[in-house]
């Protein structure tokens, strides 16, 4: 492993819970002083790092930013992934949405069927409602595994779509006429197949460019429209309002 991997590494380790102290970085990096503070001033000419005196200085976006790195340079990714915060995928998903004009739901908790939903992100811009799943995967994922993540974020935007308008939901999505429902994983590598099912799988550093030609290739995902006019209060003909779309 070349000097930057072990230093990529060692900052991510260090700056998990803040800023780090760039003596801590060359002790863990195990790595001459000089040589540290020329990759150290490399990462920060890229705008990666921060330095300030003696201290390092990062955030979510850039941490995974180092991350992808390490791991292209032959990091593992299990040791990588263990290095990162779950709520740091949340926290990118977030501003990339809020970046393209989308209102941002963390953590959103629901029931449909007597069954208990949570879906990590949700982001809505009229008229499109990206319900979007984290995985901070440690290892690699197989087809089958995939193809089994792929459904059940299909079935929480589904049932997402169900049980709207619901009192103890206040999602923008429901003052509009209708909705296109769009479940989204995503995660820290890519993936062989961007899509599964037609559920795509997005790459954390391409979600921006994701959400951007979002509207572009609407036509070729899962989608599931629901029409909230019209929403009768039998829950029975519920269904009724809500269609696949391809």
């Amino acid at each position: 492993m070349s000097f930057e991997c072990n230093l990529l590494i060692s900052v991510l380790k260090l700056t998990k819970n803040g800023v780090a102290l760039t003596k801590d970085i060359n002790t863990e990096a195990k790595l001459p002083s000089t040589v540290c503070m020329i990759l150290l001033q490399k990462l920060q000419n890229e705008n990666l790092i921060k330095l300030k005196n003696d201290t390092i200085e990062t955030d979510s976006e850039n941490r995974m930013q180092i991350a992808v790195k390490a791991i292209t340079m032959g990091a593992d990714i299990q040791r990588i992934s263990t290095l990162l915060h779950w709520k740091e995928f949340e926290e990118i998903a977030a501003v990339a949405l809020k970046s393209n004009g989308y209102t941002v739901y963390n953590n959103v908790r629901f029931k449909h069927e007597n069954r208990r939903y949570e879906i990590d992100v949700i982001g809505c811009r009229k008229p499109l409602v990206v319900s979007i799943d984290c995985k901070h995967w440690a290892h690699t994922i197989t087809p089958a595994t995939m193809r089994k993540i792929a459904e059940e974020q299909t079935k929480r935007t589904k049932a997402l779509a169900y049980t709207l308008p619901n009192a103890k939901l206040k999602l923008q999505c429901t003052q509009w006429e209708k909705a296109k429902f769009i479940p989204t994983i995503l995660s820290l590598m890519p993936n062989t197949n961007k899509f599964y099912n037609k559920v795509p799988i997005v790459q954390i550093l391409s979600l921006q460019d994701f959400i951007n030609q979002l509207p572009l290739y609407i036509e070729d995902i899962n989608t599931y429209s629901k029409k909230f006019t019209t929403l009768p209060t039998n829950s029975n003909n519920t269904k009724n309002n809500l269609g696949s779309e391809s």
